[in-house]
């Protein structure tokens, strides 16, 4: 009887103290006043599937697609790790680098579309070490296209926005391409 006693006053003081023990998580905050920016980039994010180093790589293949010879068939993932430079000439500046997933999502090889998970992150500059996120879908033959931008870190904190995209160069042999970003980033 004893034991029941003490087990039913230890579950009314557990029932008691859960309130007081909820509201240090509700914390609520009032924003500071901070005003938003507009932050517009211009770089090109150069991409190179083939030679001795190579910028993606191939992570997985689906099993249905070994007779599709594209360099980058349906059901593709591929991992990244993109320079950001300051122009099309493979020795010009890198300002920075794109990091993440794509996924060649089209089945149709003529509308070839990937699906982009990356962190473009900065190295140098004005901007070194922030970065904003992209996660969109990016219609590949499409001349220009338009990507969502989704988040952010550092000077792009809390960033929202997108970024227009045009195939500089592009070999559908090697899958190798250039491409040129015009991004238009909101953040505080």
């Amino acid at each position: 009887m004893e034991e029941q006693l003490i087990f039913a006053w230890a579950m009314i003081f557990c029932i008691a103290i859960a309130p007081v023990y909820g509201e240090c998580y509700s914390k609520t905050v009032t924003p500071s006043s901070k005003v938003e920016k507009v932050t517009n980039l211009h770089f090109f994010l150069h991409d190179t599937l083939s030679g001795e180093n190579p910028s993606a790589v191939l992570v997985a293949r689906a099993n249905l697609t070994r007779k599709d010879h594209s360099p980058v068939p349906f059901g593709s993932l591929f991992a990244i790790d993109d320079p950001l430079r300051v122009g099309t000439e493979p020795t010009s500046k890198i300002i920075g680098n794109a990091q993440g997933l794509y996924l060649s999502s089209s089945q149709d090889a003529s509308k070839f579309t990937i699906v982009l998970y990356a962190d473009f992150a900065f190295t140098t500059g004005k901007f070194k070490g922030s970065s904003f996120s992209i996660f969109s879908r990016n219609p590949v033959t499409e001349a220009k296209r338009e990507v969502a931008i989704v988040g952010g870190r550092g000077r792009f904190r809390m960033a929202r926005g997108f970024a227009h995209i045009k195939t500089s160069y592009f070999n559908a042999t090697t899958g190798d391409a250039i491409l040129d970003y015009k991004v238009t980033l909101y953040h505080y």
